[in-house]
């Protein structure tokens, strides 16, 4: 062991305690739920839930110890509970830094919270200074879970990948799928090369920036709050190059009026609220919303309190009805940010409340199912590599 594995070692050893209750302790304390299940929706909605090609753009899931084969008693997300809340593709994002004393309006890079989970949690030495190896080593825990679950979780690399993973789905309910995506362009480390490396480990969806500005462009909770930097327009265009999707949540208003300018290929963003219902620096301005909808992208709305200003399904309906009497339906999707250290108001088998909560709002069976799914496979169709 290097020196500087030791330095990493020693509280780590002092940190023994933690090794075996550490994980579960988080788990409960940041991926909380309102209401537990058996959840209880309309006949109606039930029915309908039931007919849908739904797809999350955005969980967490991938940062916490736990087996996504597995369904368990904490969080919000896992294989089985995907499959009973007939989630088709689940989008998995890699979180590979975080800001201590989180702020919504201002933070800088210098602390990171993610350092100590990786001790607590035991991931390999090679994770605790590189951000980069802790974004593989999240992709390698998605890529044995699917290897493990026996066909019942595929990996979605392709648009070709998608069509026939669907078509299957078709003839054999009780699967589920998985994209994977990188939460922050700091897990780059400065190098564009490693597009590349994260394209080759399964990653099709890439942030800019996550809590803090980074050397690609500004966050909207960052410090400057700037827009692309030269780097930042090259990493869009290796991306779209590649088939990777990019992905605006978390970016400054002027990093995401530069990006969509720029880009070739329908973005998204991934999770998030809207401004006009819930006016906080984490949402969308109008501006903004017209923006991502101009590139045929998709907005994933979020089912935490901070993205809806609610605790419940009828606020996370409400900021998607705003949002499509401004953009219109063909933009919306859903973005739950599941088992991202947020309070949400059930976990995934709680999904038909959304879509009870829909049918409440107005809107029709065949818009339900392009907001619940129909329009993220689109920009899937349109955006990922064709093989």
């Amino acid at each position: 062991m290097s020196k500087k594995h030791l330095l990493w070692a020693i509280p780590l050893a002092l940190g023994a305690g933690l090794l075996l209750a550490g994980p579960g302790i988080a788990e409960r304390n940041f991926n909380r739920v309102l209401m537990k299940p058996p959840y209880r929706p309309s006949a109606r909605a039930l029915a309908l839930h039931r007919t849908l090609t739904i797809v999350d753009l955005h969980a967490d899931t991938l940062l916490w110890n736990r087996d996504l084969l597995h369904r368990g008693s904490s969080g919000h997300v896992d294989v089985p509970r995907l499959v009973e809340a007939n989630v088709a593709v689940q989008a998995f994002t890699t979180v590979t830094k975080m800001p201590r004393g989180i702020s919504l309006d201002r933070n800088d890079g210098r602390s990171d919270s993610i350092t100590l989970l990786t001790l607590v949690e035991t991931w390999p030495p090679a994770t605790w200074t590189s951000l980069k190896e802790r974004a593989l080593y999240q992709a390698r825990k998605l890529d044995q879970a699917v290897g493990r679950s026996g066909g019942k979780l595929v990996m979605i690399r392709s648009a070709s990948d998608l069509a026939t993973y669907l078509e299957r789905r078709r003839q054999m309910p009780g699967l589920t799928a998985a994209f994977l995506g990188v939460e922050g362009a700091h897990a780059l480390e400065g190098d564009l090369d490693n597009v590349d490396r994260f394209y080759e480990s399964g990653v099709r969806m890439m942030a800019p920036t996550h809590f803090f500005d980074t050397d690609i462009g500004g966050s909207a909770h960052g410090v400057e709050k700037g827009g692309l930097t030269e780097k930042g327009r090259e990493m869009v265009k290796r991306m779209q190059a590649r088939g990777m999707i990019l992905d605006l949540a978390h970016a400054s208003a002027k990093t995401l009026t530069e990006a969509t300018a720029l880009s070739s290929r329908p973005v998204v963003v991934s999770h998030t609220g809207v401004r006009g219902t819930c006016d906080n620096n984490r949402n969308l301005s109008d501006e903004a919303l017209r923006a991502v909808a101009k590139t045929g992208g998709v907005v994933g709305i979020g089912v935490w309190e901070t993205a809806v200003c609610g605790r419940d399904a009828a606020a996370i309906a409400r900021s998607m009805r705003y949002a499509a009497g401004l953009i219109g339906v063909d933009h919306l999707g859903l973005g739950s940010d599941f088992d991202g250290a947020v309070t949400a108001p059930f976990e995934v088998t709680g999904l038909p409340l959304l879509t009870d909560a829909l049918l409440a709002a107005g809107f029709g069976e065949d818009e339900i199912a392009k907001i619940m799914g129909g329009n993220a496979v689109r920009v899937l169709r349109q955006a990922l590599p064709k093989e």
